[in-house]
């Protein structure tokens, strides 16, 4: 049995009343869980308010209050691909993920996470995040080493001040040479609620999809994203007819499976550049990882 050390939160959005209860609520929000799991962790106090008291089964429905939990898996998978620190100090932590790990705690994986990886591996236990990239995805993610700093270098992402970009393969052969596209639009989740789509009404998604040469019959990209939605430059490329090679998601949602470590989505989060908030220097970090090019 895997069980976090550190809770995973999850927030109860606006919805039409009557409201259900919280355990309705869990039960709906991790389908993969049963309501009966739910109920014993609950009962066994291990289910918190986002005052650290332990919630109670009659505890109301309150939108935009925060459920905390402790994930349990009774196995995980284990990745056979090692995370590298490209850069570290007494603010920031940078390490270039590899393809096949998640970024955090979800679904099946506890300990085989890069934050679980890398706070056991620094003994630095209060690393956080400044971002996410899909768990298909490789490549550059920064983390927050001090809780105290942890608020000004989150504002740059939040701010749209760091400078991403990634390098992408698709199967599907452009008929130019070189071309590039401006993307804005809408990103909601979809059904199932993991994938995402577009939708009509006011844009938050924007990316710079740059096409860079053509071999045979494959083509390679560099996209920047302007925004972070969740898989936006995967749903953008399909969009534009260049589904990345090896996506299980988009254009179409294949079938649920095991991981073939052979075939790694061909994205990659190359290179990022901000000017740090605290030293004033331009910083800049690079993943060593290629693509099947």
């Amino acid at each position: 049995m895997g069980i976090s050390k550190h809770p995973s939160v999850v927030t109860m959005p606006h919805i039409d009343t009557p409201y259900p209860c919280v355990l309705t609520f869990l039960s709906g929000r991790f389908p993969a869980i049963s309501s009966d799991t739910w109920e014993q962790r609950i009962l066994d106090g291990k289910v918190l308010d986002d005052t650290g008291r332990p919630i109670t089964l009659d505890t109301a429905y309150t939108p935009l209050k925060r459920v905390f939990y402790f994930r349990e898996v009774s196995s995980e998978p284990f990745i056979p691909f090692a995370e590298k620190i490209l850069f570290i100090d007494d603010e920031i932590l940078v390490a270039c993920k590899p393809h096949f790990l998640p970024v955090t705690p979800g679904g099946r994986y506890v300990d085989e996470c890069l934050l679980n990886r890398l706070r056991k591996s620094t003994g630095r236990e209060d690393l956080a995040p400044l971002h996410r990239i899909d768990r298909e995805t490789a490549g550059v993610v920064l983390f927050s080493v001090k809780k105290k700093s942890r608020g000004i270098y989150g504002r740059l992402f939040m701010n749209g001040q760091v400078d991403k970009t990634y390098q992408a393969v698709s199967k599907c052969r452009p008929a130019q040479e070189t071309a590039s596209w401006v993307i804005e639009n809408r990103i909601e989740r979809g059904e199932p609620w993991f994938r995402m789509k577009t939708t009509s009404g006011r844009v938050n998604a924007r990316s710079v999809i740059n096409l860079v040469e053509v071999n045979g019959g494959v083509a390679r990209f560099t996209l920047q994203p302007h925004t972070g939605k969740t898989h936006q430059l995967r749903l953008h490329m399909s969009g534009l007819g260049f589904g990345i090679l090896n996506d299980r998601y988009y254009p179409e949602l294949q079938a649920e499976r095991e991981d073939n470590f052979a075939t790694p989505l061909q994205l990659v989060a190359q290179r990022v550049r901000f000017t740090d908030p605290l030293s004033g220097r331009n910083r800049e970090f690079e993943s060593e990882r290629t693509l099947a090019w």
